[in-house]
């Protein structure tokens, strides 16, 4: 199967899941590594990469 470039970076890119309940954010790794990115349902700041299938 090819990989095209510009779907792999829409579904992956910039995409975090949040440890506790789940939830995918888009956001900067920079601003997820500084913890000043927050989940939007239960207000914490741990978070995941994306698990590629």
């Amino acid at each position: 199967m090819a990989k095209i470039l510009e779907a792999q970076n829409r579904l992956f890119k910039n995409i975090f899941v949040c440890k506790k309940c789940k939830a995918k954010i888009r956001a900067d790794p920079q601003k997820i590594l500084k913890g000043k990115v927050r989940c939007r349902k239960c207000k914490k700041s741990a978070f995941r990469p994306l698990k590629k299938k």
